[in-house]
């Protein structure tokens, strides 16, 4: 038992020191390469923690090893940009002012409504509440706000890439009938709308595919709340 406890403290020392040496980035925001990193380096430590048929030699310097190719990463990563863009990643800008950049958001594996929840993480809750927005190479999202957008009211996904939203408009506690309408009026066909929105104020964002977003507002119905 007091084996383990030893050999338990000294990994524990041993990757506090290392982790230190990675710098705040490690502990903060990692990119892609460091994730794998400290992923590698979590079960480095626990083999010899668990087995005391391992010498604990091996561990340590196992994980001194993985030290010194992540030094060697950060340096390509730091001094060569085509090397950066293949370990870290690059930023996307899916969203801008002619509205939201379908290739780059199917890039990143994300819909619609993945982009609608990034943005109430960042505190917005409508498309027309910002410029631009961009995943950062971390994964982060980050918004240029629309400072002339006054809405105040929650912004539905009414439709996502030609397909209606069913869980969506029954918040709204209007018909699909009602939505159907307002496409024919403007001469869309739903297959062609890549995202629209729709909030309490009746404020619409709309852009179908290929082209640039357009925004209008309607008069809603008795009974429609959200």
């Amino acid at each position: 038992m007091g084996l383990i406890v030893i050999r338990t403290l000294l990994i524990f020392i041993t990757l506090m020191i290392i982790m230190r040496l990675m710098g705040k980035r490690q502990i903060g925001e990692m990119q892609p390469f460091e994730l794998v990193i400290t992923l590698i380096i979590a079960d480095l430590a626990c083999i010899p923690m668990a087995d005391t048929t391992i010498p604990l030699l091996y561990g340590i310097i196992a994980i001194i090893t993985i030290f010194f190719l992540h030094q060697l990463i950060c340096l390509l990563d730091l001094k060569c940009n085509p090397a950066k863009a293949i370990l870290s990643g690059e930023p996307s800008l899916v969203l801008t002012k002619d509205g939201v950049d379908i290739q780059k958001l199917k890039q990143n594996n994300m819909d619609a409504s993945d982009l609608l929840e990034s943005l109430r993480s960042a505190g917005y809750f409508s498309l027309e509440a910002v410029h631009y927005g961009i995943y950062e190479s971390t994964g982060q999202f980050s918004v240029l706000p629309n400072d002339e957008y006054q809405g105040k009211s929650l912004s539905v996904l009414i439709v996502s890439d030609g397909s209606f939203e069913h869980k969506n408009i029954a918040l709204t506690k209007l018909p699909v009938s009602f939505f159907v309408d307002i496409l024919k009026k403007r001469g869309i066909q739903r297959k062609n709308v890549y995202v629209w929105t729709i909030d309490g104020e009746g404020n619409n964002y709309l852009q179908e595919k290929g082209k640039k977003f357009e925004t209008f507002r309607i008069e809603l119905p008795e009974g429609a709340s959200w």
